[in-house]
């Protein structure tokens, strides 16, 4: 079978390997849609926050489909639709273990929820990604139709709470630089942007709000300037969450308005525990999230969408598929 393999740092290719086999509680899967993050190419580069070995198989943004399953499975049958959660104990799927980047791959039955039929295998794939997304929108405590929420990013994971906040009822405003990711995030249910780069950011965004500031504020980017600026647009006793990652940055902030406007702020990382909410979310609201999707390659050329991920910044989320996807 076809896998992509990440050799050592910076080298991978797409090689073929022996179709795995199952134990007594595994399940074997076919790839039909696997996602490219950022961590997927901190791994290429030889750095990951758990330890690791090459060569490895990335891949932890999938769908797939049941092919197999082992004599102790129980819930699930060949046939079946699944998407797979990615931090399994202390290891990592798709960095600490092997993930979906082949043809054919294996994970533990615990591990794997089904995909409702109304879902694609392209927004199963994206089922990894929004889930952080709308994990923020929970941490922000009753995020409805009264907020006004200002999302600080337009990367896959900001754009994943614009169409969470947006379905929840609230107003979104995006700062974002790039006319692309605005037009997408438009897509998902943005009601209006704004240039975080802009000398006149903040007036805009007073104006855009009334002069109050905003009720929710999410920063996305994981820049420490953005993870400042987040305390200036918020308003009078808003709620912050801060989502994107930035360890050992720096940059100077008003620590002041966390007193003078009563403000509440919580860092996440990751998604846990809502991976059933976030599908039946996504069932259930209809949200269309393939507009993410911004470069699409065959399984068997997955070595051209990690180059292409590395050449184009200007991409949001590049897909390898299946025939059958």
């Amino acid at each position: 079978m076809k896998a992509l393999q990440f050799m050592s740092p910076g080298a991978f290719a797409v090689n073929d390997i022996d179709v795995p086999t199952i134990g007594d509680d595994e399940v074997l899967l076919a790839s039909r849609a696997v996602g490219i993050c950022h961590s997927d190419i901190e791994l290429l580069e030889g750095r990951y926050i758990i330890p690791f070995g090459y060569p490895i198989i990335p891949g932890h943004e999938w769908s797939a489909e049941v092919m197999d399953v082992g004599s102790k499975v129980t819930s699930l049958k060949p046939g079946d639709r699944v998407v797979g959660e990615c931090v399994i104990g202390m290891d990592h799927f798709g960095f600490s273990i092997s993930g979906a980047g082949a043809e054919y791959f294996v994970a533990k039955e615990s591990w794997l929820h089904r995909i409702p039929d109304n879902l694609s295998w392209t927004q199963g794939a994206l089922v990894e990604p929004f889930s952080c997304g709308y994990y923020a929108t929970v941490r922000a405590d009753n995020l409805d139709g009264s907020d006004t929420a200002v999302v600080l990013g337009a990367g896959p994971i900001g754009l994943g709470v614009v169409a969470a906040a947006s379905a929840k009822g609230a107003r979104v405003i995006v700062a974002e630089p790039s006319a692309e990711r605005v037009a997408i995030a438009k897509q998902l249910g943005a009601d209006a942007a704004v240039d975080p780069t802009s000398p006149g950011f903040l007036e805009e965004v007073q104006e855009l709000t009334g002069g109050k500031g905003a009720s929710v504020v999410f920063e996305a980017s994981g820049k420490p300037a953005a993870m400042a600026s987040a305390l200036e647009v918020a308003g009078f006793r808003a709620r912050l969450v801060y989502i994107g990652i930035d360890v050992g940055g720096s940059a100077p902030a008003k620590l002041g308005l966390f007193q003078s406007k009563e403000l509440q702020a919580r860092g996440i990382i990751g998604s846990p525990g809502v991976w059933p909410q976030t599908i039946a979310f996504l069932a259930r609201t209809g949200i269309d999230l393939t507009p993410l999707v911004t470069a699409t390659f065959p399984l068997a050329e997955a070595d051209k969408a990690i180059q292409t991920v590395l050449d184009d910044k200007s991409q949001v989320k590049v897909h390898y598929v299946s025939e059958v996807a």
